[in-house]
């Protein structure tokens, strides 16, 4: 993938992406928004320091490590990737609460309609927001989406520093056996 030039990136604030989505999947990731970065390259989690990638792997949902280009080749594996909200931006810390609540609504009709086993909201606070759950933690929620289960999981982003690679991994190992249970 080529880098994006700091006039690309700028150009796709407020973009939105594609998601990838098919019926019965396993698990449906959900990020909070797309980054500009990867509105720009067309793939999600691209940006350089997110550890989605290496995460899905480290977990074992995937054979080896994707890179983000191959992000269409989830489907194969039973996974599927959309976000809380659909505009791109530089950090998810610049969508307003309002976007993320509006973002919720959409993000439930699509769940409703493709009706995957699991959806992992990537981000506790935008769960929290989106789903109208202020005091919702980590893992499996008794809240659903018809019979789509959901579970919280940290958001992998570089920028979150409160969870590094191995804890990342282990949380969402712990995710993958339970769908495989």
């Amino acid at each position: 993938m080529k880098k994006p030039t700091p006039d690309e990136l700028a150009a796709a604030a407020g973009q939105t992406m594609a998601d990838i989505l098919a019926p019965d999947l396993r698990v449906v990731f959900c990020g909070i928004n797309p980054s500009v970065y990867s509105v720009v390259v067309g793939h999600h989690f691209a940006r350089p320091g997110n550890r989605f990638w290496p995460t899905l792997h480290a977990s074992g949902f995937t054979p080896r490590r994707f890179s983000p280009d191959e992000d269409g080749k989830l489907i194969e594996l039973g996974l599927g990737i959309t976000n809380v909200a659909e505009p791109s931006s530089t950090a998810a810390a610049d969508l307003s609460n309002e976007q993320i609540k509006e973002g919720g609504k959409i993000l439930r009709a699509k769940i409703e309609k493709f009706e995957p086993k699991v959806l992992a909201v990537l981000g506790i606070t935008a769960y929290r927001l989106a789903f109208d759950e202020p005091k919702a933690k980590m893992g499996l929620q008794e809240k659903t989406v018809g019979n789509t289960r959901i579970w919280v999981l940290p958001n992998p982003s570089g920028l979150n520093a409160h969870y590094h690679l191995p804890q990342l991994a282990e949380l969402f190992k712990e995710l993958r056996e339970w769908v495989e249970d």
